[in-house]
């Protein structure tokens, strides 16, 4: 073969190399504007599809000018067919890891529109990742030659022992599939546990779930932990909830009156203030003859469980200015010694 003739294959493979980076540059350079395109959409398919894109532009142009370029250099059929396999190896696995981002990014999509934009659950798009990233691995060891059924005895074998070893970690990837599942918690939810933990749900992953206390902390607590423990969901089954706020008031007072004025205080706070249940009633309910005065209760209504602090925070402080205003007595503990004036009479003294 002429020593020109290869020479002319080298600078025709190179050239194929140049235009295929030219290309993968240009893609690459739509494809980002197409992503920050469809962000400004409010349709989240379309920012799915401009990430796809964005991913397979540079890789795809690249292997397909390496594809080309090695068809003109080599012309042993064999090497030929080892580089082929190579490379398609390598498509498959990066549009694998493309296709695990979609769906997972799908998944994701699916679970914030049905839980709420808040909504933060892993542990879905990890099980599509996983279940992406396996099939097509096993695509391309069958691309290689590599015949996949001992593998697949091999690895149902080896599952069993993986699964073994790695009871509590299965144990805690069930439990969150299975509250998942079920909606005995969703991302959001406020909760506590009979162990003392509380707080807002922000993610339930693989492994754990993440809820962050009022004081802006994150607790993380296994998944399997919901199985075995009471745990009280505030979120269901409506955000809304009752809240009770105990009070008394002195013997001396006219019962009819305070439950007026209260009923009166607690409207007004549910309708000025954030986080109040403006249609919902206001409840006086009597329940204690206490040794300083008589007690009830005020059931008012929030609409969420944070609310409830700033709720009581505004109806104390209304309700005792409007108690001091209308002169109803708020009692305090008091121990009264009752003496009719009558002297005891004197005990007889012995004389010797």
């Amino acid at each position: 073969m002429p020593e020109s003739w290869d020479w002319a294959k080298v600078i025709a493979a190179a050239a194929v190399l140049a235009v295929a980076l030219a290309v993968a540059v240009i893609s690459r350079v739509l494809a980002g504007r197409l992503n920050r395109r469809a962000g400004d959409t409010r349709w989240a398919w379309d920012d799915l599809a401009a990430k796809l894109l964005h991913d397979l532009a540079v890789p795809m142009s690249l292997l397909g000018g390496a594809w080309i370029a090695a068809e003109i250099l080599i012309v042993n059929r064999r090497t030929l067919d080892y580089t082929g396999k190579v490379l398609t190896a390598i498509t498959i696995i990066i549009v694998a890891l493309a296709l695990a981002r979609l769906f997972a990014g799908v998944v994701t999509s699916v679970a914030s529109a049905r839980q709420g934009v808040a909504a933060n659950v892993t542990i879905f798009a990890n099980i599509t990742r996983v279940l992406v990233l396996g099939i097509g691995m096993l695509v391309m060891l069958q691309s290689l030659g590599v015949s996949i059924t001992p593998l697949l005895g091999a690895l149902g074998v080896g599952g069993l022992a993986v699964a073994l070893a790695l009871q509590d970690t299965l144990a805690n990837l069930f439990a969150g599939v299975h509250v998942l599942a079920s909606k005995t918690i969703e991302p959001g939810d406020y909760i506590k546990l009979a162990t003392g933990q509380e707080g807002y749900v922000v993610d339930i992953n693989w492994r754990n779930t993440s809820i962050r206390t009022l004081s802006d902390n994150i607790e993380v607590i296994p998944n399997q932990r919901f199985s075995d423990t009471i745990l009280t969901n505030f979120h269901r089954p409506a955000q809304d909830m009752g809240l009770l706020i105990q009070a008394s008031v002195s013997y001396d007072s006219d019962l009819e009156s305070v439950e007026k004025v209260v009923i009166e205080v607690g409207q007004e706070v549910m309708a000025e203030v954030e986080g109040g249940v403006k249609e919902a009633e206001v409840l006086v309910r009597y329940h204690t003859f206490a040794d300083s005065g008589i007690g009830f209760t005020v059931i008012l209504r929030t609409s969420e469980f944070g609310d409830q602090f700033r709720i009581k925070h505004e109806f104390v402080k209304r309700l005792h200015r409007r108690f001091r205003a209308e002169g109803i007595e708020i009692p305090f503990p008091v121990l009264r010694v009752m003496n009719d004036g009558v002297r005891p009479a004197a005990r007889p003294v012995a004389v010797d």
